[in-house]
């Protein structure tokens, strides 16, 4: 089966409900209280099929993202199952289309997650994305906090 998921975030404190199908419900709020301007679609709503998930994102940061860094980290049914953290934006050789930009510019890209090939065992899943544009991660440009409901194993 496959589904849309898309999203617009505008509200800070707002829990939304993102994406339903057979085998994932996915919601979404901000972690901070700051009012964001971003869209994101993808597409399938699904985590049966082994494929890519295809993204398109649209941002309008609050700082320039000549330096992006992305702190991902996830819990799996309340354990910590993930801390990851990526320099996406260094200011040389960039090779992503957020780098660089201004704030107030419009970021409209799309992108592949990977993530899809990943076996995910049934059970709930707290993930949050924060990106910061400094190394310290003392400048937060964005936060989210996902919720990932997987309603079956997909082994």
């Amino acid at each position: 089966m496959f589904g849309l998921l898309f999203f617009i975030l505008f509200t800070p404190g707002v829990s939304e409900f993102l994406c339903m199908s057979s085998d994932l419900e996915m919601s979404y709020t901000f972690c901070d209280s700051t009012a964001h301007a971003f869209r994101f679609n993808l597409t399938p709503c699904s985590i049966m099929n082994n494929s890519v998930w295809k993204a398109t994102l649209t941002w309008i940061p609050r700082s320039d993202t000549t330096f992006l860094k992305i702190v991902f980290k996830v819990w799996y049914d309340g354990a910590k199952a993930l801390h990851w953290k990526e320099v996406l934006c260094s200011g040389a050789d960039d090779e992503y289309a957020v780098c660089g930009m201004l704030k107030g510019e419009t970021i409209a890209t799309t992108f592949d997650i990977k993530g899809a090939r990943t076996k995910f065992p049934k059970g709930n899943y707290n993930i949050i994305l924060q990106a910061f544009s400094d190394d310290s991660e003392n400048n937060m440009v964005i936060c989210l906090n996902f919720t990932m409901i997987v309603k079956q194993d997909t082994f």
